[in-house]
């Protein structure tokens, strides 16, 4: 979200990861809209979805404006180095992606709704960027913690796919996991948005819409 000099476009391996620290780094107790914890306890039968889209600034703001998302936090995901800090994760020595933790109440909004915003929300063939915004903590990934979850999202590439494609757009490089550990954020980072309403947001879509109503099977 800032010009840094380093700008790696490679993954880190394990050997060459900074160590990081055994203990998490500080970072906000509650939103700074709603005021509801962070770090849960979450209402049950809420579930939760982890998005990576770029800059989290203006990624988280996308989602916390959703009816049906009872909370949302910054953070850092699929990488190497435990509890990093943000420089860690800007020198592009930790692996991490900026992704937005989405925990959500599957009866007022569906997950498609939220993987929808998600592609429309940038510009998901870019690789190790997004926007002005050069490194590897700035690719596309989809983090899912369900087997629905998984399915929707491989259903969803491919619709979108298909859609970049006949506009002539290329390839889709969203990364596809199983969430692995989620790094809170340094609190300044939680609803940055919020607090400075005129502050940076490179996101930008690409101006093709997501198919909507799709067939999702569960994985069995």
């Amino acid at each position: 979200m800032f010009g840094f000099q380093r700008k790696k476009l490679e993954l880190p391996d394990a050997q060459s990861a900074l160590p990081g620290r055994a203990t998490p780094i500080s970072t906000a107790h509650q939103h700074f809209i709603s005021e509801r914890p962070l770090k849960g306890p979450y209402p049950d039968g809420s579930e939760r979805a982890y998005f990576a889209l770029g800059c989290y600034w203006g990624a988280e703001r996308q989602f916390w404006q959703i009816p049906g998302v009872w909370v949302t936090a910054v953070g850092n995901i699929a990488g190497i180095t435990p509890n990093p800090t943000y420089e860690e994760v800007c020198s592009g020595l930790t692996g991490h992606a900026e992704a937005v933790l989405v925990v959500y109440d599957p009866a007022e909004v569906g997950y498609q709704q939220l993987l929808k915003v998600f592609w429309e929300s940038h510009d998901p063939t870019q690789g190790m960027r997004q926007g002005n915004d050069v490194g590897t903590q700035y690719r596309s990934g989809l983090y899912w913690t369900t087997p629905e979850q998984e399915a929707a999202a491989q259903v969803s590439r491919e619709a979108y796919q298909a859609a970049l494609s006949a506009r002539g757009l290329a390839s889709i490089t969203t990364q596809i996991l199983q969430a692995p550990e989620f790094y809170f954020a340094e609190a300044y980072h939680q609803q940055y948005l919020a607090k400075n309403p005129n502050g940076y947001c490179g996101l930008g879509g690409t101006g093709v819409t997501c198919p909507e109503g799709l067939k999702i099977e569960a994985a069995q």
